[in-house]
């Protein structure tokens, strides 16, 4: 399977000089972080998912790169789905998982048994580790909220709920930040 690295945000929450997938973590930019967790797990090809919004993150990443609009994470992804280049189903990930690692990477993959997954964890997670959690819904009697990895394909939609600290922490603030500085 195919991954895509969506690194085309503006990152204005972040409050930062630099774009937000080349923000450094641990002295290491988010981006090159989640790259490296994917090249080490069992996904076959990994792409960047890149817009006007990031130029500089296009220069600096050594995976091909598909350039959408700019326009949003979801209009982004449906951009680069849609250029026909790609099968389904693709691994989606956020360029702003500084703890992903190529285990985790495995397990979701092991986890999706056909058509679309969304990986999940509980609200309540994100508050104890003392992450932002600005998008949370119910699912089912439980607050969860998405974590910016999900496997996108064709037929029934799926949803897989983790308590797995390396997919609860996207650095989306400085407070974020320092919270992933803690677990690497």
């Amino acid at each position: 399977m195919d991954a895509l690295v969506m690194c085309g945000g503006r990152g204005t929450r972040l409050d930062t000089e630099a774009e937000k997938p080349l923000f450094r973590v641990g002295g290491v930019p988010m981006v090159d972080r989640v790259v490296g967790a994917l090249e080490d797990s069992s996904v076959e090809r990994v792409i960047a998912v890149t817009s006007p919004n990031a130029p500089e993150t296009q220069s600096h990443l050594d995976v091909p790169c598909i350039e959408t609009p700019g326009e949003g994470y979801v209009a982004d992804l449906d951009s680069a789905l849609a250029d026909g280049r790609l099968a389904r189903p693709v691994l989606t990930v956020a360029a702003d998982l500084p703890l992903l690692d190529g285990e985790i990477v495995d397990r979701v993959l092991d986890e999706h048994n056909g058509g679309s997954l969304t990986v999940l964890v509980p609200a309540s997670l994100k508050r104890g580790l003392g992450v932002s959690d600005d998008t949370t819904f119910e699912n089912g009697d439980r607050e969860v909220a998405p974590t910016g990895v999900n496997v996108v394909g064709d037929g029934p939609d799926d949803a897989w709920l983790t308590r797995d600290r390396r997919v609860a922490v996207n650095v989306n603030t400085l407070a974020d930040a320092r919270v992933a500085e803690q677990w690497l």
